[in-house]
């Protein structure tokens, strides 16, 4: 079953099981699915539905857009709004694939980098672009992008 159908029937259980916040989330996310699908109509792709890297790149913006909410929240004394945005990425993760820790993110990166026999900085964009490929969703590209550049500079 792939990412859509799962979060399809999973819309359809959370209905009857009547649980509102976890069905909430799952109309934002295929809210989202459907404006990227529009969007993608009007730039002249024929394709209308997505594919699953594309699916875990909605997810992933989603997850990380609602960590700077919640961190707003926090930072503005409303615990409430940032507790609810947590548990809103709690229900989007579910759906994204296992976050990889620092040891295999160091060992993805020197993979990447022998592989495409990166040995300066101005490789750093390949480097990135590879890491993409590969583990789209895995990993934090935000925190990813000074590790490979310290490792490209070694």
């Amino acid at each position: 079953m792939g990412l859509r159908e799962r979060i399809l029937a999973d819309t359809k259980d959370a209905m009857k099981a009547k649980e509102t916040a976890r069905l909430s989330t799952l109309r934002l996310i295929s809210a989202a699915m459907k404006d990227r699908e529009i969007a993608a109509r009007t730039e002249g792709g024929d394709e209308a539905e997505l594919g699953e890297a594309e699916l875990t790149a909605i997810l992933s913006k989603m997850v990380k857009q609602r960590q700077e909410s919640a961190k707003a929240y926090e930072e503005g004394g409303r615990l409430e709004l940032a507790e609810r945005e947590l548990d809103e990425i709690r229900v989007i993760q579910s759906y994204l694939p296992r976050q990889l820790d620092a040891d295999e993110t160091r060992a993805a990166i020197d993979k990447a980098i022998a592989d495409l026999g990166a040995e300066s900085i101005r490789d750093m964009g390949r480097v990135m672009a590879e890491l993409r490929n590969r583990h789209a969703g895995q990993m934090d590209f935000g925190a990813v992008g000074p590790m490979v550049k310290e490792r490209l500079m070694k």
